[in-house]
């Protein structure tokens, strides 16, 4: 009888076989690769009234109310456009009643106060820019649009020249047969302040456009396939807090908007259009602070900011990586204060359009191509960290030499240029603390703080 022979694997094989069971392993095990789940969009479970339901006029509902009153609607489809001028109204659909505008106008006008819409779908308002139609227009204050599924409606929420309003778990989508350019915003804001907009979710539309408006919350919303994430202009001290923005143009992009406080926000995966994460157009005094800026065409966008000298831009414990460019400057500046990033893993740290960048403030930065030592192992590298542009004039005036980044071609021009220039290299900028290895400063905070105690 033939004894059974074995079968022996290859060193290769035995290191594939390890490395495969080890990345599945961590994938499915290990948390710190997937984003934490949050709620976004409607909390409440909501559910169309069948076919053939009845079909009720709202308006006349809405009439014969009184401040105070809380108008619970049966499963059914109620027939806007509707007028709501009454105050202190609490209109509950409780997830199975339909308000239809007909394709005529903004489905709601809200022109009240203190008035709460919940547990409704809202369809099919009118499609003309010029009148802004949307699926909900507030023109009051102290109202809330909550759990709410707003859907082939030109905009979703229209809030003008309105105060400490409530936008809180509604999923809002644009009208589903148009193109991108011709769709309307998931959330307008014109002249408003003091308003929350809290764990909505929006996709398939325009933008999300924050204009002249300013001291509103924008906290735990997520944002998906659409032009502008969300986009400020002219709008001041706003905060943009634990946002998730993914495969959109452009993450938040700052334009002529001051004392922004941005943190905890996770945007990534922008590669149509500029495919920029962040974006600064002439704003000042702003605060960008422990983002992920993940997989996308370029990181931090920077043009001509801060646009008040005295007033810096502090940009400070980002995660920037995977990106074509980590940071972008579309102009030469100063007056950016860029400390403790965790910068890796980019094809470029820094692409510009001019000469040099080394007159922002660079600080305590972690550079993945840092080339120098820590022998005191206080984790700041003995000598500074500076970036000089070699190969990289190549892809400046050609940016399709891009592609074949990595290639060995590209390598031995970059470590010839290095070795003996051809031409004098750029200076772009100078850190002169790198840090070594990459300590979270936010969590060795954190750990100091709680030990303490």
């Amino acid at each position: 009888m033939k004894k059974r022979k074995e079968r022996t694997f290859s060193s290769r094989e035995r290191y594939f076989n390890r490395s495969f069971f080890f990345i599945l392993f961590i994938l499915i095990f290990q948390p710190g690769f997937t984003q934490p789940p949050k709620n976004f969009g409607n909390y409440y479970k909501l559910t169309p009234p069948p076919p053939g339901c009845d079909t009720i006029d709202l308006q006349p509902i809405i009439d014969n109310s009184k401040p105070g009153d809380t108008i619970i609607l049966k499963p059914a489809v109620y027939l806007g456009p509707v007028v709501i001028a009454v105050n202190n109204l609490v209109i509950n659909g409780k997830g199975k009643a339909v308000i239809d505008g007909l394709g005529i106008s903004s489905v709601i006008f809200l022109e009240a106060d203190s008035v709460t819409i919940k547990n409704c779908f809202i369809v099919n308002s009118g499609g003309l820019h010029d009148k802004v139609n949307a699926g909900v227009t507030i023109k009051g204050n102290y109202n809330t649009i909550e759990n709410c599924r707003i859907k082939e409606c030109l905009f979703g929420i229209d809030v003008a020249q309105s105060q400490h309003n409530n936008i809180i778990h509604n999923e809002i989508s644009s009208l589903k047969k148009r193109s991108k350019a011709l769709k309307g915003d998931a959330i307008r804001f014109w002249w408003s302040q003091y308003n929350h907009i809290i764990g909505n979710y929006w996709h398939d539309s325009r933008d999300m456009v924050v204009w002249y408006s300013s001291k509103n919350l924008f906290q735990e919303n997520k944002g998906i396939g659409n032009r502008y994430g969300i986009h400020f202009m002219y709008s001041h001290n706003n905060r943009i807090q634990n946002n998730l923005l993914v495969n959109n143009s452009v993450g938040v992009f700052l334009m002529y908007s001051e004392r922004t406080i941005m943190s905890g926000n996770y945007i990534m995966d922008n590669h149509r259009g500029s495919g920029m994460c962040v974006g600064m157009k002439e704003t000042s005094g702003n605060q960008i602070i422990n983002n992920k800026f993940i997989y996308s065409t370029q990181g931090i966008h920077i043009d001509v900011s801060p646009y008040v000298l005295e007033q810096i831009n502090t940009i400070a414990n980002n995660e920037i990586a995977f990106c074509r460019s980590a940071f972008f400057f579309k102009s030469k500046q100063e007056g950016n204060l860029i400390k403790n990033n965790y910068i890796h893993n980019n094809l470029s740290q820094v692409s510009l359009e001019a000469t040099t960048e080394r007159f922002n403030k660079w600080d305590n930065n972690y550079w993945d191509d840092y080339q120098g030592f820590d022998r005191n192992h206080d984790n700041i590298g003995d000598i500074p960290y500076k970036l000089y542009s070699y190969v990289e004039h190549l892809w400046d005036f050609n940016k399709n030499v891009q592609f074949f980044f990595g290639a060995p071609i590209l390598a031995v021009l970059d470590f010839l240029e290095r070795l003996a220039p051809f031409s004098e290299p750029k200076f772009v900028l100078e850190d002169k603390r790198p840090m070594y290895h990459w300590v979270d400063p936010m969590k060795d905070k954190n750990e100091k703080t709680v030990s303490t105690k």
